[in-house]
């Protein structure tokens, strides 16, 4: 249980208490239960649309408020890892003012158009799915994102002097990484009446993409930081949500 609770004290603001004491070990399990907080996390987002849509609330408008939700619920971590993420790569510098950059705590021009560019693709991606009734590949995108941080602590160590990375870096066995991944496909078929190959290729595309950001970043700074994890969840959201909104 341990690990259920990390898991959610980590991952969003329910008033949950993680253990007292975290190493590697219990940050592990953290990981591992990502995708299931996730699934959690994307049955709100489509419950939410749902209502606001039935509320009369036009699709744009709820997919916006879905993603602000979202947000809110995961302490917007994940979109402040982003715009670090953004502002360490727009850097010229080497991966030690890269790191110097991503902990200034500000958000500097690559990181607001990053955000502003990733919010309004997940907000109108949410926007078409509520339009054709697709409320699992809703709850399947946000779940992917989480998957994608599963795939992005294997075979990667901690950048220097980041505190979340030296705990969950390569953390997870190539096991779990397969075994999540084909779980998530094999969900996908269903997210798409019509289109059976439509969902695990949104999947697909969303977890390579981000699997290939993962590890330029690490490249390019040195190593894996939760900044760089909280891109990698925002990144797939995105990616995963506009193909399954195809078709």
């Amino acid at each position: 249980m341990n690990g259920v609770r990390l898991a959610l004290s980590w991952l969003t603001v329910l008033p949950v208490r993680g253990p007292d004491a975290v190493d590697r070990s219990a940050a592990g399990r953290a990981i591992l239960l990502a995708p299931l907080v996730g699934a959690l996390l994307g049955a709100g987002a489509a419950g939410l649309l749902w209502t606001l849509s039935r509320a009369g609330a036009s699709t744009a408008l709820a997919g916006l408020l879905a993603v602000g939700a979202l947000a809110l619920i995961t302490r917007g971590m994940h979109l402040d890892g982003l715009a670090d993420t953004l502002d360490g790569l727009g850097s010229y510098g080497p991966p030690e003012r890269a790191r110097e950059i991503m902990k200034s705590g500000g958000a500097g021009p690559f990181g607001v158009a990053g955000l502003t560019f990733t919010i309004g693709v997940q907000a109108f991606s949410f926007a078409a799915l509520a339009d054709s009734g697709r409320w699992l590949a809703v709850a399947l995108a946000v779940a992917t994102g989480r998957v994608a941080v599963i795939l992005a602590c294997r075979g990667i160590p901690a950048a220097p002097g980041t505190g979340f990375g030296i705990l969950v870096a390569d953390t997870q066995p190539t096991l779990t990484t397969a075994a999540w991944s084909a779980i998530t496909t094999g969900l996908a078929v269903f997210a798409v009446p019509g289109s059976l190959w439509l969902g695990p290729l949104a999947v697909a595309l969303g977890l390579a993409a981000s699997t290939l950001l993962v590890r330029h970043c690490a490249r390019r700074f040195g190593g894996l930081s939760g900044d760089v994890l909280g891109a990698a969840v925002e990144t797939t959201v995105a990616l995963t949500a506009v193909v399954l909104s195809l078709g």
